[in-house]
């Protein structure tokens, strides 16, 4: 799992204008939250700055928000405490939870903003999915949504820059990718952000960092979540789509 220490600090920049306040991005998993029991227990063990896991505790849940970023947990925890929100956080990566966490706790497991790409390949993977359905009781479901990597690869090694300024705090900045993609599924690729904030009346400040990332087939990650005990309930899978949705519980 790669850092998003420096990224961390201007994450705001990467979260969609829809998805920016915590009311906003949860509402976008009503679908799965409206079935729950009242004070059901969630866990959002790829938290980033903590929208979802903020928006969740404002829904009445029981939250606890896990990172293996640093700078993530302590932005989470300050949204928290902004919003008055009671969530518990950590700083623990996917194989670690169980250390910290009882096994079949929580009602809801999420793992969202392709995250999931970021364990160390399909060894990497299984253990991380393996933490998440042992901490889902039984019929608990765990979210996850993932780039189409066959999308991406197709496309391979490439610039990508935003065609429009985006504004946060006051600033506007405009977002860069570039994409390294390895010659095989299998291999390390490599994804560099940069955020570059742009001011008329001062200087541009750029903040990047290079990711690393183990790209998967939707049939593999099918095909994982059954390994671990997981059964499928609804899939957005579309391979012309940029991103998809699975939800799987425990059986």
């Amino acid at each position: 799992m790669t850092g998003y220490d420096a990224l961390g600090e201007v994450y705001e920049w990467l979260i969609s204008d829809a998805r920016l306040s915590p009311a906003e991005f949860v509402a976008s998993f009503d679908d799965v939250i409206d079935p729950l029991p009242p004070n059901a227990h969630a866990l959002d063990c790829s938290c980033g700055t903590g929208q979802l896991a903020v928006g969740l505790a404002g829904r009445g849940l029981q939250v606890v928000a896990t990172d293996a970023s640093e700078t993530m947990v302590r932005r989470t925890a300050e949204l928290a405490e902004k919003f008055g929100a009671s969530v518990r956080t950590l700083r623990a990566h996917w194989h670690e939870l169980p250390d910290h966490l009882d096994d079949g706790t929580f009602d809801v497991v999420f793992c969202v903003g392709n995250s999931l790409a970021h364990a160390a390949g399909a060894g990497g993977r299984v253990a991380a999915l393996e933490s998440m359905a042992r901490l889902l009781r039984p019929g608990g479901r765990l979210v996850l949504t993932s780039r189409t990597w066959e999308l991406v690869r197709a496309r391979g090694s490439r610039l990508d820059i935003g065609d429009r300024l985006v504004h946060r705090d006051g600033r506007d900045a405009l977002v860069v990718y570039r994409w390294d993609i390895a010659p095989r599924w299998e291999d390390e690729h490599h994804i560099e952000i940069a955020i570059a904030q742009v001011d008329a009346a001062g200087p541009v400040l750029v903040s990047s960092e290079l990711l690393s990332c183990w790209p998967f087939r939707y049939d593999e990650l099918e095909a994982e979540l059954h390994r671990v005990g997981l059964r499928i309930d609804m899939s957005t899978f579309d391979g012309n789509a940029e991103n998809y949705r699975v939800v799987a519980s425990r059986a």
